[in-house]
């Protein structure tokens, strides 16, 4: 694999793919049209206009302005890579840039939106060391030259020349791939689901025989979104899930509409955590979730989250060969733990039975919930502090919980309302750990 020509002088520079004028001017026609129509909908409008004409004119208004507007984005935005740093320089009237320096450099993905990919487009998104502002997008380019840079990037984080790059590529072993149906059949037997589908009916219904449709609007709206949200995280964003193993961590590509491809580097992850719903129990089902160092807080410009989950749905044969190579030593349920006393059924008066926490060499592990079990891990070396917190009600009962800190994501390890001399020991214990 031969570098490309990424060395211009900062004042030529390289542009993306011109056709991210017409991508751009596509997705605010999008969103003009919708904004339109949901004003249209909530009793708003454009005068005496009727729906269709009014309609028409934000889709061809939104696509002049953002064809526009896109043109003067793509005409403005330049990158520059050389020997030390991604430089991105953008802005009509004012000018930013916004350098990269190779070691800050945390994950490097592939992002095809929708529109982008109908025209071969794609987005390269740079995850760095640092807060909210750690994302840096590049759009749009072809799917080949992203995949190049991509590459490129790595190759330079890491110190390695091009020629290694691709060796390591190659070497990509696909773990597994989850068929959709897999995936349809485990979201439509989730609980929250089928909640609110009876409740989307119960809604129709009583529209139905009170014959008060705007009155059921108030209950049709938000069990309509809530289905169309589980439908969307669940089935489309997961779809074609395939999960490969590399040299530096696992990769993700999903997505129906819109197609990702995410890293995880083995050294980012800051826990794991393990949902098992009520009813894929009966099937020995599961689905992993993973705090990434540099994800927190971030969703994709396309409504979707960021990387959180490690698998879909998956056997907990499979589950625990990939936990066990992401936390080295672990054992997931430890030989020795301590459980939520009989007393502390106030605060829980089923799930009591089901909470517990212990430690390994590796990892602290957690375990709470009837309906939905989760059991979540953090690396002791991963953590960031411990925290014995007890409340009136807690003293009165002779209970305390223990908090295991880690960063903002899907993975909570608290051990709640545990014994309280149990629970002082076990943080103290864990206190020593990290």
């Amino acid at each position: 694999m031969s570098e490309p020509n990424i060395t211009p002088t900062e004042a030529v520079g390289l542009r993306t793919h011109p056709l991210t004028a017409l991508v751009q001017g596509a997705l605010w026609s999008i969103g003009g049209a919708v904004a339109l129509i949901g004003s249209t909908v909530s009793g708003g409008g454009w005068g005496d206009m009727g729906l269709l004409i009014s309609t028409g004119i934000a889709i061809v208004g939104g696509l002049v302005f953002g064809l526009g507007f896109g043109y003067l984005t793509w005409y403005f935005t330049r990158y520059i890579i050389d020997g030390t740093e991604l430089r991105i320089t953008s802005g009509v009237l004012t000018k930013s840039s916004r350098r990269i320096p190779y070691e800050r450099i945390q994950s490097v993905d592939i992002a095809e939106p929708l529109v982008a990919r109908l025209f071969g487009l794609a987005e390269l998104r740079i995850e760095m060391a640092g807060g909210s502002n750690s994302r840096t997008t590049l759009r749009f380019l072809e799917l080949a030259d992203v995949r190049e840079l991509r590459s490129v990037l790595l190759a330079r984080t890491h110190g390695q020349d091009l020629e290694e790059s691709a060796h390591g590529d190659e070497q990509r072993s696909l773990i597994t791939r989850v068929p959709p149906q897999r995936i349809i059949i485990g979201t439509l037997l989730s609980l929250d689901l089928a909640f609110a589908v009876v409740g989307l009916i119960a809604a129709v219904a009583a529209a139905i025989w009170f014959d008060q449709f705007l009155v059921a609007l108030g209950g049709l709206l938000p069990f309509g979104s809530t289905i169309l949200q589980i439908l969307t995280k669940r089935v489309i964003e997961q779809w074609d899930f395939q999960l490969s193993r590399g040299e530096r961590g696992l990769r993700i590509e999903r997505g129906l509409l819109s197609r990702t491809s995410q890293t995880i580097p083995f050294d980012r992850v800051q826990g794991i955590a393990i949902k098992e719903p009520v009813v894929w129990r009966r099937f020995g089902w599961q689905r992993l979730e993973v705090d990434v160092a540099g994800y927190a807080g971030h969703s994709d410009d396309d409504g979707s989250s960021s990387v959180s989950t490690l698998l879909p749905i998956t056997d907990p044969l499979l589950a625990a060969a990939i936990i066990a190579e992401l936390i080295p030593g672990t054992l997931i349920e430890p030989e020795v733990r301590t459980a939520a006393p009989s007393r502390s059924w106030i605060f829980a008066p089923i799930g009591w039975r089901y909470r517990w926490a212990g430690a390994d060499r590796a990892a602290f592990i957690a375990s709470e919930g009837w309906i939905e079990r989760t059991t979540s891990l953090v690396p002791h070396h991963k953590t960031q502090s411990v925290e014995l917190r007890q409340g009136p009600l807690q003293r009165r009962r002779g209970v305390a919980t223990v908090e295991v800190h880690s960063p903002p994501g899907p993975v909570d390890a608290d051990a709640s309302h545990l014994d309280a001399a149990a629970a002082r020991a076990m943080w103290e214990q864990q206190l020593d750990r990290i």
